[in-house]
C-alpha cells in the first residue's frame, strides 16, 4: 500500500487512536472497513488502513518514532500495532460519517425488529413506524460498533415498557405444485430458513421453512401470487 500524504488544510479523516506511555499513536482508517472489523467480521487489517503507517498526529502527517513503537508495543510491525490500536483504542469518525452510520444502524435495527417482532396479544407484526416511535421515546442509544442483529435483543428490552413486543418466527410446511416448484425457490430462500425439502411423486415440492413472524403474511402473499392460489400451507410451530 502506498503511503498517504494528508492535506492539512482540507483533511477530514477517520482515525483509530490509542494513548500509551504518555504518547498518542494513530492510524488513518477506511471507515466502512473499520466498522466491519469492530463488528468482528473477517476483515484483513490492510483493508482497514488508509496507510500502513503509525502516526503521532495523522492530520499533521507526523509519524510515530520507531523507538517508541518498539518500547511500548514490543514490536515495530505496523500491522500488529494497527490491530492493537483498532482493538483497544478509540475510533474517531468525522461527524458526517458518524451521523450517516448511526442512521443506517438505526434503520437496520428497526427492520430487524419489524421482521421478528409481534404484539404478544394479537401475534400481529408492529409497523416499522410504531417501532421507530418507541425507539425515539425510549431514547435508545445505538451502538456504532455492533451489528443490528447484535443489538436487537437489548433494544427490545428497552422499548418493551412502551411497546409490548416479542420476537417470534414460525415454522411452516408449504407444498408447491410441480409447475411452480422451481420458480418458488427465490421466495423460499429470501423469506425464510429452509429446514427440509422433499420432491413428491407428482413433481410437487414440499418444504419446511422458518419464517420471521413479521414477514409471514407477505411470504404467503408472494407464494399465493406465484402459484395463483394453488399452493398449500400449514403452520407447524412457533419458535
Amino acid at each position: 500500500m502506498k503511503p498517504v500524504s494528508f492535506d492539512k488544510e482540507k483533511i477530514h479523516i477517520n482515525l483509530a487512536r490509542i494513548r500509551k506511555g504518555g504518547e498518542i499513536f494513530e492510524v488513518a482508517i477506511d471507515s466502512d472497513k473499520a466498522v466491519e472489523f469492530k463488528e468482528g467480521k473477517n476483515v484483513d487489517i490492510r483493508e482497514v488502513l488508509q496507510s500502513e503507517q503509525i502516526f503521532s498526529d495523522a492530520k499533521k502527517g507526523l509519524l510515530a518514532a520507531e523507538a517508541s513503537l518498539e518500547t511500548l508495543f514490543n514490536t515495530k510491525d505496523v500491522l500488529e500495532i494497527a490491530k492493537l490500536i483498532m482493538t483497544e483504542g478509540e475510533i474517531q469518525f468525522t461527524a458526517e460519517y458518524r451521523n450517516k452510520l448511526k442512521e443506517s444502524k438505526r434503520k437496520n435495527i428497526i427492520n430487524q425488529i419489524s421482521k421478528f417482532g409481534v404484539d404478544p396479544k394479537t401475534n400481529l407484526p408492529h409497523p416499522a413506524a410504531r417501532i421507530e416511535a418507541a425507539i425515539e421515546e425510549a431514547r435508545v442509544n445505538v451502538n456504532l460498533f455492533k451489528s443490528a442483529k447484535q443489538q436487537v435483543n437489548d433494544i427490545i428490552k428497552e422499548i418493551r415498557p412502551i411497546l409490548p413486543i416479542k420476537l417470534c418466527s414460525k415454522q411452516v410446511n408449504v407444498q408447491i405444485p410441480a409447475i411452480y416448484a422451481g420458480k418458488s425457490y427465490p421466495i423460499l430462500k429470501n423469506y425464510g430458513d429452509l429446514k427440509s425439502e422433499n420432491w413428491l411423486n407428482d413433481g410437487s415440492l414440499s418444504v419446511d421453512v422458518v419464517v420471521p413472524a413479521g414477514m409471514i403474511n407477505e411470504f404467503f402473499e408472494k407464494l399465493n401470487s406465484l402459484t395463483q392460489g394453488t399452493m398449500e400451507s400449514k403452520i407447524i410451530k412457533e419458535e
